[in-house]
C-alpha cells in the first residue's frame, strides 16, 4: 500500500512539473527595452570625477566641472 502512495505522489510531481512547462512555453517572450545609447564622459579637473558631459558644469574658462564648490575653486 505505501509503495501505491509512494507512486501517486511521484505521478502527481511528474503531471505538476509538466504542466508548469507547457505554461512557460506558451506565454510570449517578454521583450527587452532598448539600451540607452552611451554618454561622453568628462573629468572634473579638482577631483578627477568622472561624470556625463550633460551634467557637468562649464567653467569661466572652458573647462567642465561636477559641481558648484569645484567650479569657484578652479577658476580661482
Amino acid at each position: 500500500m505505501k509503495y501505491l502512495l509512494v507512486l501517486a505522489i511521484v505521478l502527481i510531481a511528474v503531471w505538476l512539473w509538466r504542466n508548469n512547462r507547457r505554461a512557460e512555453k506558451q506565454q510570449p517572450p517578454v521583450a527587452k527595452p532598448p539600451l540607452a545609447s552611451p554618454q561622453d564622459m568628462v573629468r572634473c579637473p579638482v577631483c578627477s570625477v568622472h561624470l556625463p558631459r550633460t551634467d557637468a558644469l562649464p567653467g569661466p574658462d572652458g573647462r567642465l566641472y561636477c559641481c558648484q564648490e569645484h567650479r569657484l575653486r578652479g577658476a580661482s
